[in-house]
């Protein structure tokens, strides 16, 4: 089959960074559903492991943590899906990506494909939604108000995947104040259409653009990148007892700056559930299926920004290039081998 991997960790300038090639299609076993790719959406974690991580003994290292597809075949034990059904779904960290032709995936982390949405239109969707929905409701437990803070959410990086995401997810299952950061005028417009109430802009003091709302402090932080930048200002601007939830890498984090106010720290981290097979790990399906039906009521909207074709290591490098540099706005999606 046709896959795109690497064998070296490098920068994406590297001519074997990312390279056409050919595996053996794999079979199922025990829960694993047997995808044919359709389409597959780039996020920051496939070119963080391209730049670290050295495959073992040699072997390709295929990438890809999103991807929507039609099932053909199931290991002995599955009970939720049958050849034929289309499906999208994130994947696991600890198993071969989804840059490939036919991929292996455990169905308790699958979901049914939106009706309403195409092939690249849905891959877009399931990474950034799970994490997004992760953050809200497990780690930020926003449905428990905290007392005398507004009932808000702030999140950083609102036009990035994630916060594309989780703006409409808060809209719609949520009655929180939706504020987003964003600098650019088109990514300000972006957030906007996505149903943010504020826009902050990130390249300045996010504490004093706050005030200024004439809001209350925000019981909720969603931090999704740079969080090393922002986090005191998040410690000045948070309401006491608030909760700040973190999914990207920051280099330095001073968690004394919020002793003080007796804010709580959450890391995210959706592939937790299919690392250590958690007793859980089937409610990233329930998840997807929650996702595809407020898609097919019209409710939340794709985040596809960007449609490339076809699957290849060209467009991939594309993508990770376009990834890497800060500006991407929404989700890139490759369609068709």
């Amino acid at each position: 089959m046709k896959a795109i991997g690497y064998r070296t960790p490098g920068p994406i300038t590297d001519a074997a960074s990312l390279v056409d090639i050919d595996l053996p299609k794999p079979s199922p076993t025990g829960r694993d559903l047997l995808v044919e790719i359709r389409a597959v959406s780039v996020n920051p974690v496939d070119y963080k492991v391209r730049r670290s991580t050295t495959p073992a003994d040699g072997d390709w290292n295929v990438l890809g943590w999103d991807a929507s597809g039609v099932v053909v075949e199931t290991g002995p034990h599955v009970t939720g899906f049958k050849p034929g059904d289309e499906v999208f779904y994130a994947g696991s960290i600890t198993r071969p990506g989804s840059n490939a032709q036919f991929h292996l995936v455990d169905e308790r982390i699958v979901g049914r494909k939106p009706a309403t949405l195409d092939w690249a239109a849905a891959a877009a969707l399931p990474l950034t939604a799970l994490t997004a929905w992760e953050t809200l409701f497990d780690r930020l437990d926003v449905a428990r108000p905290v007392p005398g803070a507004a009932p808000a959410l702030l999140i950083i990086g609102g036009a990035g995947g994630v916060g594309s995401i989780a703006i409409q997810i808060a809209r719609q299952r949520t009655d929180l104040t939706v504020i987003a950061t964003a600098s650019r005028p088109e990514t300000r417009a972006w957030v906007r259409s996505l149903g943010a109430h504020h826009v902050l802009d990130h390249s300045k003091s996010l504490a004093d653009q706050m005030t200024a709302l004439g809001l209350a402090a925000p019981a909720f932080v969603f931090s999704t990148t740079h969080t090393e930048q922002y986090a005191l200002d998040v410690a000045d601007l948070i309401a006491p007892q608030g909760r700040f939830a973190l999914i990207d890498d920051p280099k330095t984090f001073d968690i004394m700056a919020f002793k003080r106010k007796a804010v709580s720290i959450h890391h995210e981290l959706m592939f937790t559930r299919s690392i250590f097979e958690t007793p859980d790990m089937g409610e990233q399906g329930v998840i997807l299926n929650a996702v595809a039906d407020l898609v097919d009521q019209g409710r939340i909207r794709s985040t596809l920004t960007e449609r490339w074709s076809p699957i290849s290591a060209v467009n991939l490098k594309r993508a990770h290039a376009l990834l890497e540099s800060g500006r991407a706005r929404g989700k890139i999606v490759l369609e068709g081998f």
